[in-house]
């Protein structure tokens, strides 16, 4: 029987190896990626997922070319303004975690639109990670909460100061293309997910390596640190 985890993240990991492949330009890896994203986001819906990560844009990201970076940032922009409205009315929520002061305003723009729109909406809320890095999370709550005036935080305090709060740790988190690392990647919400490693490419990663993913999981026993 599947066991459907509360909340996803993925490392959407290959979309240059996969263009490079073809003998096609990186960016047409990018545009295969945005294909996948979509229909991952859908199937997720489908079968029950409540939250999906899914990692967009890192802080390490800034070190590609220009002309990529451009790129990428405007079939952000484009697949957003595009879409939106077809994710409200499928009753999906859009939210952004990440910096925002080193965005271009444009996509600053498009990412406000998108989360005003999609606020209400319930069946599923897709979270995309845009200039984020787990440890640059972790400095930003810290120096909220030295700006908070608190004495002292446990553990639930420190939750409320960071990105995803109020939204459950990744149940799953999920990583394509053959590596095994989790590139700074949701560090502090990762301490009890099950991980899973697929050798697929990200532009190649269907519905059908999803159910994949979702099988293994289902197969794991999660303990907690407890004896079961």
């Amino acid at each position: 029987m599947l066991r459907i985890p509360k909340h996803v993240a993925i490392i959407m990991d290959g979309n240059g190896r996969w263009a490079r492949e073809r003998g096609l330009p990186r960016i047409a890896g990018h545009y295969e990626g945005v294909k996948r994203a979509e229909e991952v986001v859908y199937a997720c819906q489908e079968l029950g997922v409540e939250f999906l990560t899914l990692y967009t844009f890192s802080t390490e990201n800034w070190k590609r070319p220009k002309e990529e970076i451009k790129a990428l940032f405007e079939l952000f922009e484009n697949y957003l303004n595009k879409k939106v409205p077809e994710l409200k009315e499928k009753d999906i929520r859009l939210k952004f975690i990440g910096r925002r002061d080193r965005l271009p305003k444009s996509t600053l723009t498009v990412m406000d639109y998108a989360e005003e729109e999609t606020k209400d909406c319930r069946s599923l809320t897709v979270i995309l990670a845009v200039d984020y890095g787990g440890r640059d999370e972790i400095i930003r709550a810290i120096n909220k909460l030295l700006n908070s005036g608190i004495k002292s935080i446990n553990e639930e305090t420190f939750t409320q100061f960071l990105d995803l709060a109020g939204i459950p740790d990744p149940d799953l988190l999920i990583r394509t293309a053959g590596e095994e690392r989790i590139s700074n990647f949701l560090l502090w919400h990762v301490a009890y997910t099950e991980f899973y490693f697929s050798p697929v490419y990200w532009p190649d990663f269907t519905k059908e390596e999803l159910i994949k993913a979702l099988e293994d999981f289902s197969c794991r026993e999660r303990k907690f640190g407890a004896v079961l």
